[in-house]
């Protein structure tokens, strides 16, 4: 019998969020297409208070739908993740979370916010988007190389979102001069993913690629995430 494949569902489940119905949606025609046994569960984040609630897992995904009920419990899955080097997805609000976990842990920024929890943040590294991208679907560009742009097999993607916040323009340039990198942009080149460079797969984007299930395609991002998890067993 095939031993499942562990992933950790990072976010406090709702039935009415879109990304939250798409997502087992997309694990099932995976499953279905590449004979694999996946076994997803979600872990509310106040759950999570430290390293053993994440042992038994193989993959982390931390979910849209921010803010979540326990930040510290989000931050502590994908610190997990990042300094275990399992694979880690983060979309929407999983993104955003990646990008101050990263300002914490590893540059030191321990004021690192976000402006929709902590509106007088002296570091609001995620701020609202110039324009709000609520049920709004665009084309990204993918830069060459990136893991984002191999799963794709492309330069380019269509994508929808249900987004508010995004990174911080004024903090930019000096949180992504590590190993923190922009993988996607929009076609105004305002940052729409990035990915961990020299991690086997971190990669977290302010689009939904999970959407692409609810019309029974497989997610290319998700594919490449659970291959990786795949090959690592």
């Amino acid at each position: 019998m095939q031993t499942p494949l562990r992933i950790a569902l990072v976010g406090d489940y709702n039935p009415e969020v879109i990304a939250h119905q798409a997502i087992p949606r997309a694990f099932a025609l995976l499953s279905e297409a590449q004979s694999l046994s996946i076994q997803a569960d979600w872990l509310p984040t106040e759950s999570i208070t430290g390293d053993d609630n994440l042992a038994s897992y193989q993959g982390v995904w931390c979910v849209p739908a921010s803010p979540y009920r326990s930040m510290e419990g989000a931050l502590i899955a994908i610190r997990y993740a990042r300094e275990n080097r399992l694979p880690f997805l983060g979309t929407c609000g999983g993104c955003q979370h990646a990008i101050i976990e990263y300002a914490r842990n590893v540059l030191g920024w321990r004021e690192a916010d976000h402006a929709e929890t902590s509106p007088d943040s002296s570091l609001p590294i995620i701020s609202p988007l110039e324009c709000a991208m609520v049920e709004v679907t665009d084309t990204v560009r993918l830069r060459e190389g990136t893991l984002i742009a191999n799963a794709y097999g492309s330069l380019e993607a269509t994508e929808g979102y249900r987004c508010r916040y995004g990174l911080n323009p004024e903090f930019q340039e000096r949180l992504l001069s590590g190993s923190l990198q922009v993988s996607a942009e929009d076609a105004q080149g305002s940052i729409r993913a990035v990915e961990l460079e020299g991690h086997p797969f971190f990669v977290g984007t302010l689009f939904q690629p999970e959407r692409a299930a609810l019309q029974a395609r497989i997610p290319p991002l998700v594919s490449a995430f659970v291959s990786v998890i795949a090959e690592r067993e």
